[in-house]
């Protein structure tokens, strides 16, 4: 009999949380082996009307510190000297430019970005005047090194400014692949806004994940945790490929990462998304795989699939809110399989009491977010 792992006992430690500056990772100075049970058994109590305990299978690790691909940081201070990191309560920049959280080469880009801000002559937002330009720095970290970085300002005032920024950014970090600017002009709690202006002449990022290269635009979304999230595209593909489905529709698809990971011989897939610039960050990656059996498609899941003849296996993977209606339709489309991944067990469970006709067979915590209380849980469902 194999000997379990023993538990982690170093706690990761964060000189910010310590001094009470920042406290968003609300598990910091819990050991990792803690917090895991903790969310294990907080996403079993949730969905244990729905979820039989030996559906689940042992959660998806990662590592404690070093593994956000993605920093978004609000800008602060004064120019020539700025902060870049979060909002105190008075409104303040809090500089938490050391973060732990950042994978190798983010850290080094964000510490490299904040330097260079400070000769920049760009104005930092002062929330609580309304005044000032430069509201947050959005990065983002390739696994082969490369970067994209997107500055969000209120009006385009001073966009020159970021403009002459790019060679200075592109020689300090030369994985520097995309650059933009983000137009926000109103003044709320909204991080970024309708207009960006590219400053590049490249417009994606690839992101390569497992045997797949994506490509993520300006406003892709893509999973905090490069590591966690290739291993919950694996898991996708490996609960795929028992069924073997001839036909799969991604919903939600996003840039196509679990489409992409799906594709097989004989398989047709098809995926669905209301961004049209995330529709066609998928359609490249297909193109550059070769992939013609894989298409993609602007619409909205919910309204799209109502008069289509229904595929072997539906993929959903919605924001916070759930699929709301769309679970009444799969439950009557007589689709045999769903694979449903979540970032809320909440609307998750309230989503699978939708669908009594479909039951889970397996189930999986993965850890996307160490030192916080959030998750993705993905299920695998058979009809009945």
């Amino acid at each position: 009999m194999a000997v379990p792992d023993a538990p982690r006992l170093i706690l990761v430690q964060c000189h910010y949380f310590d001094a009470g500056v920042c406290r968003s990772c609300t598990l910091m100075g819990t050991g990792y082996a803690a917090q895991l049970a903790l969310k294990q058994a907080r996403v079993a109590e949730v969905l244990a009307g729905a979820v039989p305990a030996e559906a689940w299978q042992s959660p998806v690790t990662s590592a404690e510190s070093g593994f956000r691909n993605k920093a978004k940081l609000v800008v602060g201070g004064v120019k020539g000297s700025p902060t870049v990191g979060i909002l105190g309560p008075d409104g303040r920049g809090v500089d938490l430019r050391h973060c732990g959280l950042h994978e190798a080469g983010l850290h080094e880009a964000v510490l490299t970005t904040a330097e260079l801000l400070r000769g920049s002559g760009l104005t930092p937002y002062d929330v609580p005047a309304r005044q000032g330009e430069l509201k947050h720095v959005l990065l983002t970290h390739s696994p082969d090194g490369e970067l994209m970085a997107r500055f969000v300002l209120r009006s385009p005032g001073q966009l020159t400014r970021v403009r002459e920024l790019v060679p200075a950014l592109g020689e300090a970090l030369p994985g520097t692949r995309v650059v933009s600017v983000n137009l926000q002009p109103e003044h709320k709690a909204v991080l970024e806004g309708p207009e960006e202006v590219l400053l590049t002449e490249q417009e994606t990022l690839p992101m390569r994940v497992n045997d797949i290269t994506l490509h993520l635009r300006t406003r892709s979304f893509f999973q905090t945790n490069t590591a966690v999230a290739s291993a919950l595209y694996r898991q996708a593909r490996a609960w795929a490929d028992e069924v073997a489905p001839s036909s799969v529709w991604d919903l939600y698809c996003g840039v196509g990462g679990f489409a992409l990971h799906l594709l097989a011989d004989g398989r047709d897939v098809l995926g669905i998304e209301v961004s049209p610039e995330a529709v066609l960050s998928a359609t490249t990656s297909a193109r550059e795989l070769g992939a013609s059996r894989a298409r993609f498609e602007v619409g909205d899941a919910t309204t799209y699939l109502q008069e289509r003849e229904a595929p072997d296996l539906v993929v959903v993977n919605p924001p916070r809110r759930g699929i709301g209606s769309l679970a009444r339709w799969l439950e009557g489309s007589g689709v045999e399989h769903v694979i449903y991944s979540s970032c809320h067990a909440g609307s998750l469970a309230r989503d699978l009491a939708a669908m009594p006709s479909l039951q889970v067979r397996e189930a999986r915590l993965f850890d996307m977010f160490p030192q916080t209380a959030h998750h993705e849980v993905m299920v695998s469902l058979r009809r009945r």
